[in-house]
């Protein structure tokens, strides 16, 4: 049994696949295992309180897993020790989401490749290596257009008066808002990254009004300043988007793009599925 996963902050995907014939076995959702943002006692009790994956784990042969927070060694050697204690008969690969991301999008062709959901992240891949304009240093210094980011911006907006009253008003029948509760999933909680996202779905449920439209389109146009512009690609690069937030919001997404010069290529809400497909062809 191969075991593909693609983890995020907030939630992980895992497929099981037969090792000879690739059929699929199952699939089943933890949590989310960020080891850079949760310690390997957490992420080993995420895993072993999902009972397929406990049931299977002496089948397990192979784990491929791709996650946010594997952009250094650390997090990588972390998660390792986490799966070859629970996986003891496998053999594990760890990798950033970006890499999965990549296989998901555009397999071995050059293109850039970006993440917007819990957090955000971007890649040009010239067909054989991943180059980032720059690296990654998380929440609370970048993540440009990200879930977290727009909740940091909505709970700002709020306390500072900014968010317009209609709207407030809605935010506050919607989100325990009182300023004890907020500091404390912050800085007393585990995923402070994840808390702040999930703000993100009341932008779905406003989606029309033009004070949303306004900071997603700000939020779009800081990640292509930052995250796409330093390429220096244009309209024959392919753009590729992975993640619910680019999903929901990606009409608001393709006007900025258009408004760089840019298209984008294909938004992705889920790449699992590309994941498993890339996986069944290609040896990694």
């Amino acid at each position: 049994m191969i075991l593909i996963a693609d983890g995020g902050s907030t939630k992980a995907d895992w497929i099981a696949i037969d090792a000879t014939s690739k059929e699929e076995l199952f699939r089943v959702r933890t949590m989310g295992l960020n080891p850079e943002m949760t310690s390997a006692e957490e992420l080993s009790d995420r895993i072993l309180h999902t009972y397929q994956l406990v049931q299977h784990k002496d089948k397990v042969k192979k784990v491929y897993f791709y996650g946010a927070g594997c952009g250094t060694s650390e997090g990588i050697e972390i998660l390792k020790r986490v799966f070859e204690a629970i996986f003891d008969k496998a053999t594990v690969h760890v990798d950033e989401d970006m890499l999965a991301a990549v296989y998901a999008a555009s397999g071995f062709d050059p293109a850039i490749v970006c993440i917007i959901g819990t957090g955000s992240n971007s890649c040009y891949f010239d067909g054989e290596k991943v180059h980032q304009n720059v690296a990654s240093l998380g929440y609370i210094l970048m993540d440009e257009a990200s879930g977290n980011y727009f909740g940091k911006r909505l709970i700002r907006d709020y306390y500072y008066k900014i968010m317009p009253k209609h709207i407030a008003q809605k935010f506050e029948t919607e989100f325990n808002l009182e300023a004890d509760f907020i500091k404390k999933n912050l800085y007393r909680e585990s995923d402070p990254n994840a808390y702040l996202a999930t703000f993100a779905k009341f932008l779905l449920q406003n989606k029309e009004d033009a004070y949303v439209q306004m900071l997603m389109k700000k939020g779009f146009e800081k990640f292509f300043k930052y995250r796409i512009l330093p390429y220096q690609k244009g309209k024959e690069t392919p753009i590729y988007f992975i993640g619910s937030i680019a999903h929901f919001f990606r009409d608001i997404l393709e006007k900025v793009a258009n408004s760089f010069g840019l298209e984008i290529t294909d938004v992705i809400q889920r790449p699992i599925d590309n994941l498993i497909k890339f996986h069944k062809t290609h040896e990694v």
